[in-house]
């Protein structure tokens, strides 16, 4: 196990919080979605409560330099709102100005730097920026799940550079939400996913065979796995090279005695378009010329009895092309079936999120990890980086 914020003590000490700030921004500079920016809040209060000298660094986007329209000033003042007192920003997150504004924060100030990316060192994991920063605090917390799966220099450096390094809430939470649902979990244990391509989740299903008692594959993913039972799927996304893999895969979940469901119909148009004409098919009646584009009503039945005697369910990727309002029923239907269980229900992913939130059903479902990548790679079974480079406990 990690140690925690709780393990040490913060008080008048200068406290650096790598937070994951990378939040959607308009073109008008407005925050789109603030669900990161909230999820970092209980960490940030207990050390505002500490009364430390809280010290912010994070990510923005993908910048090229300094670019204005990837700079977190407007984070800044979106978190002053959700704490109820000034956020004080500094436009620079290196140097001598940072070093001066740093030394004049009081006991339970916050100050947000600038972005990390406006400096190159910080993606190709520099070990003289990581240094430049370590002088900026006296501990260091790493309250960003969400970028743990990347060797960059303030999350992969910067913990080896800085002791104490040590878990914040947020990221303590999504460990501890992760080790429910795969390591220690409630059973019968049901997984659903979907998207768009096998070879993307490849490593995913392998892992989950060995872990789920039952495991639902939707999207255009299915269409791979029905080919290889000898089916034609129209003009649908197939794989061919992962034909003779999705095969095994069906042989290997048989052997385990693991359940595993494919849709039984689908909701299919000619294109990829909300003017396409659609009908709904059984998945061996898709006709040359038309693909599968959401999963069908008969197959949301499937899915209900699936979760039906369920004790814990994963969810990641969407049913369907979701983001068109002709094939998002399949993805709405069952993030509602998701928040409906009474089992613990973990969800995670870039799509998944943004389908969960489309559907406004954020609230309702026990736990949406805010790691796109850093959750893929943990479904995966494969360690993060940034999170085995923290301090151990005793």
């Amino acid at each position: 196990m990690k140690k925690s914020l709780r393990d040490v003590e913060v008080k008048g000490k200068r406290v650096l919080v790598r937070v994951d700030f990378n939040v959607p921004i308009d073109e008008q500079g407005n925050i789109v979605d603030d669900t990161r920016i909230r999820a970092s809040l209980p960490t940030i209060n207990y050390l505002i409560d500490a009364k430390a000298k809280t010290i912010l660094i994070s990510h923005l986007g993908r910048p090229k330099g300094k670019e204005e329209r990837f700079s977190l000033r407007p984070v800044a003042k979106r978190l002053s709102r959700h704490l109820g007192r000034e956020v004080h920003f500094y436009p620079d997150c290196v140097g001598d100005g940072v070093k001066n504004k740093v030394k004049a924060l009081k006991e339970g100030e916050v100050l947000l730097l600038e972005n990390l990316r406006f400096y190159e060192g910080e993606t190709s994991c520099d070990e003289e920026f990581a240094k430049k920063l370590s002088e900026l605090g006296e501990i260091f917390v790493n309250d960003a799940f969400g970028t743990c799966h990347r060797k960059h220099a303030s999350v992969y450096l910067l913990p080896q550079i800085l002791k104490p390094a040590v878990m914040g809430f947020l990221l303590e939470k999504e460990i501890n939400y992760f080790r429910k649902a795969l390591i220690d979990p409630q059973r019968p244990v049901v997984a659903l996913l979907g998207g768009a391509k096998v070879s993307s989740k490849l490593g995913i299903i392998k892992n989950l065979l060995r872990r789920m008692d039952k495991l639902f594959i939707g999207g255009a993913m299915a269409f791979t796995f029905i080919k290889s039972l000898g089916y034609e799927v129209g003009s649908s996304l197939v794989e061919e090279e992962l034909i003779g893999v999705a095969r095994d895969i069906l042989d290997v979940a048989k052997k385990l005695d693991v359940k595993l469901y494919l849709p039984v119909d689908f909701v299919i148009g000619k294109e990829v378009s909300d003017n396409t004409p659609t009908k709904v098919v059984p998945w061996q009646e898709i006709p040359k010329g038309w693909m599968g584009l959401d999963i069908g009503p008969v197959s949301l039945s499937l899915l209900r009895e699936v979760l039906r005697d369920a004790q814990t369910v994963i969810w990641n990727g969407p049913m369907g092309v979701f983001e068109l309002d002709r094939f998002k029923e399949g993805t709405f239907q069952t993030a509602k079936m998701v928040a409906e269980s009474p089992a613990l229900t973990i969800a995670g992913g870039g799509d998944t999120d943004y389908a969960i939130h489309r559907a406004g059903l954020y609230d309702s479902i026990d736990f949406v990890s805010t790691g796109g990548g850093a959750f893929l790679k943990l479904l995966e079974g494969n360690d993060l980086p940034c999170i085995k480079v923290l301090d151990d406990k005793d």
